[in-house]
């Protein structure tokens, strides 16, 4: 509660999620065309992941394509879609074998059909994996996400005196896993982009000038180098 002292020793890290930008300013530092910067920006995935479950992370999220992409270029988006099937028959047997759950957070209504069984096939492999759950944001936007857990709660019929924040949290995409510890947003922007905005409410966040493609172990380290020397009061006084 507001005004009770509490410990800030601790700096358990059990969620990180990732705004992934950079990847049409790698491609242009490299005189490369925009999807070969979004080519480049899924092959240090695995290595990302890793990074962060052998620092005992158990949940990684990443934010992949925002419900605000569909305004891009139409072959920018074709690309994109293209991307992630690849990125998926390429990635999904190596992050299989370390471990990893694949879940999708995101509407997969209006995705082409070849994308959805992408994501239905990775989520299928490595349901039963326990090592870390790797969520994918895909054709997700934080205020929509809001607007189908109200949806869910009419449909339920709750009555209005019997609406919480467990109420609404059951009916998010991440109902399954914790709110992230740290958020991280690569490429020097400084603003969330409607991402999990109910869940960052005391997120610690941690921007970097690294590009997305460049970003890696040792990336990785430094955010949690920082991440450790702050202290999460979460409203509270501190001790």
């Amino acid at each position: 509660m507001i005004g009770t002292s509490v410990s800030n020793t601790s700096h358990a890290l059990n969620h990180v999620a990732i705004i992934m930008d950079g990847n049409g300013r790698w491609a242009d530092s490299h005189g490369l065309i925009r999807s070969e910067g979004h080519r480049q920006g899924t092959k240090n995935l695995r290595e990302v992941v890793k990074a962060f479950a052998d620092e005992g992370v158990s949940f990684v999220t990443l934010y992949a394509f925002s419900k605000e992409n569909w305004q891009r270029p139409r072959n920018e988006v074709q690309n994109l879609f293209d991307l992630l099937v690849e990125s998926v028959a390429q990635n999904l047997e190596g992050l299989h074998q370390d471990g990893v759950c694949i879940q999708h957070l995101g509407d997969k209504n209006n995705l082409p059909y070849e994308v959805r069984e992408a994501i239905g096939h990775s989520e299928k492999i490595t349901k039963g994996n326990y090592h870390v759950t790797l969520s994918v944001a895909f054709n997700y936007g934080g205020r929509a996400e809001i607007i189908e857990a109200v949806k869910k709660i009419v449909k339920d019929s709750i009555a209005f005196s019997d609406i919480t924040e467990r109420v609404i949290e059951d009916r998010l995409y991440t109902s399954a896993i914790p709110d992230p510890d740290l958020i991280i947003r690569t490429a020097g922007e400084k603003r969330l982009s409607n991402f999990l905005i109910w869940q960052s409410a005391y997120s610690e966040y941690y921007f970097t000038d690294v590009l997305w493609p460049d970003f890696g172990k040792a990336d990785v380290q430094k955010a949690i180098r920082e991440y450790k020397s702050r202290k999460r009061k979460f409203g509270a006084l501190e001790s």
